[in-house]
């Protein structure tokens, strides 16, 4: 009986230094193994590794994974223009040296997360201190991200983190600011728009003055070119009348004779008061212009 209850404790014995002795690295971890409080080895290797009983070794886990670190609210900087701005960014990083990280802040990852807020808020300021609101909104917003990762990965690499990204999520005026910012691209909007109107109203009345005067143009050198073919053409009939009438004289004196009577008696209320031996009747008297009295 003695003896089962021997064997049994040399195996929970046995058991136990299997357990406490053999530790799992997994592939997204480090570990740090502690002698009495002092680091003695850093496994960053995945994998079955052994170590001496607590409380002679002891061992920690450092996560070696990219982490994020995202602020839950916009920070408010200075430009130099004197402006306030809020910026919300974040930061992708991740433990490069367990040893150092761990000496930096004991394996405290909000320690760890605060003093990179610091390092990411000093660098931040810095950079947004020397330019204008515009170049930190649009104009220069990459070279203000890329030179706070340079500040920032410096500094992280001292506490044993490395710096993979800073991103500038947003940047924004203050409510304050805002107002005056819309005023103003409201007022600009204006002037821009009435410039326009300005534009459009002297570009019409300029082509309406050049149509006008296209026309005033067209229509002289129409009546010009018309005056010239009725000319032609009056200047055509009389060279014609002249040679039919200069054929036969007589007869053109009595066609003109005609043409006198048809307007002088167009209307039957006229009333004519000459004498009727005139040379008017000439042709009223007879063939020939003979006398009335025959």
């Amino acid at each position: 009986m003695s003896r089962l209850i021997t064997s049994i404790i040399v195996a929970i014995i046995a058991i136990w230094l299997v357990s406490t002795t053999i530790f799992v690295v997994e592939q997204r971890q480090s570990a740090i193994v502690f002698a009495l409080g002092e680091v003695k080895q850093v496994v960053t290797e995945p994998g079955l590794h052994f170590k001496l009983p607590p409380p002679f070794q002891n061992v920690i886990y450092i996560d070696k994974r990219i982490q994020t670190l995202d602020t839950p609210d916009a920070d408010r900087f200075i430009t130099a223009e004197k402006k306030n701005v809020l910026v919300d960014s974040f930061v992708k990083w991740r433990i490069v040296d367990p040893r150092l990280y761990f000496i930096s802040f004991g394996g405290d990852e909000r320690r760890a997360q605060d003093r990179l807020s610091q390092i990411v808020k000093a660098a931040l300021n810095e950079e947004i201190t020397k330019r204008t609101v515009r170049e930190v909104i649009s104009g220069e917003r990459g070279k203000v991200m890329d030179a706070i990762q340079r500040k920032v990965a410096t500094e992280a690499k001292q506490i044993g983190a490395e710096i993979i990204d800073v991103r500038l999520r947003r940047v924004d005026y203050v409510d304050q600011i805002n107002n005056s910012v819309y005023d103003r691209m409201k007022s600009e909007r204006a002037r821009v728009a009435n410039e326009l109107r300005s534009t459009g109203a002297a570009e019409s009345e300029k082509i309406r003055a050049d149509a006008d005067r296209q026309r005033v143009v067209l229509l002289a050198e129409a009546y010009r070119d018309a005056e010239k073919i009725r000319g032609a053409g009056d200047a055509k009939a009389s060279q014609v009348y002249a040679q039919a009438f200069g054929q036969n004289p007589e007869f053109f004196k009595f066609y003109r004779s005609l043409e006198a009577y048809r307007a002088s008696f167009k209307n039957r209320h006229d009333l004519m008061v000459v004498d009727p031996n005139s040379e008017f009747f000439k042709y009223f008297k007879g063939v020939g212009g003979a006398s009335a009295k025959k």
